[in-house]
């Protein structure tokens, strides 16, 4: 019935991998939201709360929500920036610097499950697709 249908197809893949980042990220306390936000603080110390919402590709008030669920569990700071003190950069804690490791390594994991389970050149050739189609209807 929906077999042709982006939405209801990519909704019900979009629930499975929610299951699969949520057991990856409970080990630290994290949802999947804060998960990939936490790992872009750490990639990307000191950027800018509207840069790290344009990265995720989510809107600003809901990276705020995400963001302080971080703070709430010591994992990140906001600080004003030097030039103009309306801006604040994200910075990462030394509590976050210490799972930064085991963090990554329980995304790999992930990410090499669903690697095998599709074969390599279709995870790549499917990722590539949807990225295009997201930029495409962005």
């Amino acid at each position: 019935m929906f077999d042709q249908c982006l939405y209801f197809n990519t909704s019900a893949l979009a629930r499975r991998l929610e299951r699969e980042w949520s057991e990856a990220f409970e080990p630290f306390g994290l949802t999947p939201p804060q998960g990939f936000m936490l790992r872009a603080v750490l990639e990307r110390p000191a950027s800018l709360q509207h840069e790290l919402a344009d990265l995720l590709s989510i809107a600003r008030p809901t990276a705020t929500r995400v963001l302080d669920g971080l703070e709430a569990r010591g994992y990140v700071e906001r600080q004003r920036t030097v030039g103009d003190q309306r801006e604040v950069a994200i910075v990462p804690t030394p509590q976050a610097a210490a799972i930064r490791e085991a963090l990554n390594h329980a995304s790999a994991q992930v990410t090499g499950r669903i690697k095998r389970s599709l074969g390599g050149e279709a995870f790549v050739d499917t990722v590539s697709r949807l990225r295009t189609v997201r930029a495409t209807l962005g």
